[in-house]
């Protein structure tokens, strides 16, 4: 009924709870990804048999939710300029998977 693992060396246990207990995004896992390369890959692999969403949220073929976020994106909306971030957060709400172009042009505009 239950599995210990562990990811980045972090512990983790899963309970099965039965048919009634479904995944939601209350839990989610967030692949901070260097590039976009890196954003791509983990976009397709991880959506594979499951369900694309907005803003870099994804959901795979057993229903667990999942963060494709590159880590300029997390940059971007922490810096001090409110208009950058704000143009950024604007962007990012357009789009299903992260384009780190897109969003470096949106906090790039003047």
């Amino acid at each position: 009924m239950t599995v210990a693992f562990e990811l980045d060396g972090r512990p983790f246990t899963a309970l099965n709870g039965g048919p009634l207990f479904k995944f939601n995004e209350a839990i989610s896992f967030v692949v901070h990804c260097e590039n976009q390369a890196e954003v791509d890959e983990f976009w397709e692999k991880l959506s594979e048999g499951g369900a694309k969403s907005q803003c870099g949220w994804l959901k795979d073929k057993f229903g667990v939710s999942w963060q494709i976020v590159p880590t300029v994106l997390l940059e971007m909306l922490q810096d001090k300029d409110a208009g950058k971030s704000k143009r950024v957060m604007r962007a990012m709400l357009q789009m299903h998977k992260l384009d780190i172009q897109a969003l470096q042009q949106a906090y790039e505009q003047q």
